[in-house]
């Protein structure tokens, strides 16, 4: 990484009087650092530094809507930071309110990020427009709501009432959003026993942190129609999910999104919940919201089986054992059930789960395929040797591959050669 010039070091810290020194019969507004391109004056504004900025805009006389490689301009920056008093002095600048970064980003959305509701009541007061949408069709609203924060939500109801009524450009609502707070804060955790899915970036949108989905189930390589759980970052504070609780309810009491709204896939914001093992959630869209616990996605998958995909253990067991829903129940053309992508993904406690729920041990997806050939395409050793431990017994499927063939790596191949499998 390239060593910071002094002269945006001293910018950093604020050190006004030493930056004089070094800016002496230079050319402040021609001062460049970084992959973006940022002046003197995004730095002042992104850490705060009111003098500096002031110096800067009335001694150097440099232009308030100076732009860096991205197009932020100061605003954003200390929108983004919070920092108020810089917010409320760039305004008085003459700062554009509305001005758009890359991605259609205003400093109002960028302000949504964060919990500071004066930053965010200065820059509506001074005209900006809550109803704006960045390149992905989120507004400000939206942004908030993935936030969590409820008395952000409840200003920009009060202060744009139709705020609430708009979707992503995936037709994704904010209600969708804030069900899944806790993931994007750090609430994703698998079961213990579960080795979490295989890793496949995320096809982020900006800031929109959508699933990565899979297009087709197919034993030979990785894809299913299912989001895949990241490595697991430190699950969410109480804190956290409480303010996520508070949002959906917000949403819920004030807001006239429609029961079981789908997204482009299909998914539901109660799929979405119990997917990311939000339980309490998904009860307040039952009981407040009317959602439909057996309501199938695009392809036909239902809540069951997307928690099977992300080892939702305690999601699994409220659908089945309190909502009384099918455990053995198919999902797409290919007549899936929730055991075949707990195999598929080696989920070897969502595997025992399943089965302490009375899943099929037997069952066959629609080309003759039972869970045994789902973990072996899978190469996930723990799960066949729970399967086959059951009383699971190899047997070809309709186009005579046994599931044994399907295994490649050592150790799978190893459980075949402990066990005395017939076919």
């Amino acid at each position: 990484m390239a060593e910071e010039p002094h002269l945006f070091k001293l910018a950093r810290r604020g050190q006004l009087e030493l930056l004089k020194d070094a800016l002496r019969g230079g050319d402040a507004a021609g001062q460049r650092c970084g992959r973006s391109g940022d002046s003197l004056l995004h730095l002042a504004a992104r850490h705060g530094h009111l003098h500096l900025l002031a110096w800067l805009l009335e001694e150097l006389e440099l232009d308030v809507e100076v732009a860096n490689g991205d197009y932020k301009r100061p605003l954003h920056e200390a929108a983004s930071a919070g920092h108020g008093e810089c917010v409320s002095y760039l305004l008085a600048k003459g700062a554009c309110v509305d001005a758009l970064k890359r991605g259609d980003w205003t400093p109002l959305m960028m302000a949504c990020t964060r919990q500071n509701l004066e930053v965010i009541k200065d820059l509506v007061e001074h005209g900006a427009n809550p109803l704006l949408k960045n390149k992905d069709g989120w507004n400000c609203f939206h942004i908030a709501s993935r936030e969590g924060h409820g008395q952000v939500l409840g200003y920009l109801l009060a202060a744009s009432p139709s705020s609430w009524d708009t979707e992503s450009t995936t037709r994704r609502t904010p209600l969708h959003t804030a069900v899944q707070l806790c993931r994007d804060q750090g609430g994703w955790e698998p079961s213990p026993g579960s080795r979490g899915a295989s890793l496949v970036l995320p096809h982020l949108k900006g800031k929109e942190r959508l699933e990565p989905w899979r297009r087709c189930f197919n034993y030979k390589q990785k894809s299913a129609a299912f989001p895949v759980k990241p490595p697991g970052p430190p699950p969410c504070t109480t804190k956290a999910m409480h303010g996520c609780r508070d949002a959906v309810e917000l949403l819920l009491e004030r807001c006239g999104y429609k029961p079981d709204s789908r997204d482009n896939c299909g998914v539901t914001p109660f799929m979405d919940a119990l997917q990311h093992g939000h339980v309490d959630i998904a009860r307040l869209l039952l009981e407040k919201h009317g959602a439909c616990p057996t309501a199938v996605d695009a392809l036909g998958a239902q809540a069951l089986h997307r928690a099977a995909v992300t080892a939702q253990d305690g999601a699994i067991r409220f659908l089945v054992a309190e909502l009384g829903v099918g455990v053995n129940e198919r999902a797409t053309t290919l007549r899936l059930t929730a055991l075949h992508y707990a195999a598929k993904e080696g989920h070897t406690d969502t595997i025992r789960t399943l089965l302490s729920l009375g899943a099929d041990l037997e069952a066959k997806d629609g080309k003759g395929r039972s869970a045994l050939h789902a973990a072996c395409a899978g190469q996930h050793a723990a799960a066949a040797r729970i399967l086959l431990g059951a009383g699971l017994r190899d047997g070809p499927d309709g186009s005579g591959t046994l599931a044994r063939q399907l295994a490649r790596k050592p150790e799978i191949i190893q459980v075949f050669q402990e066990k005395d499998v017939s076919t």
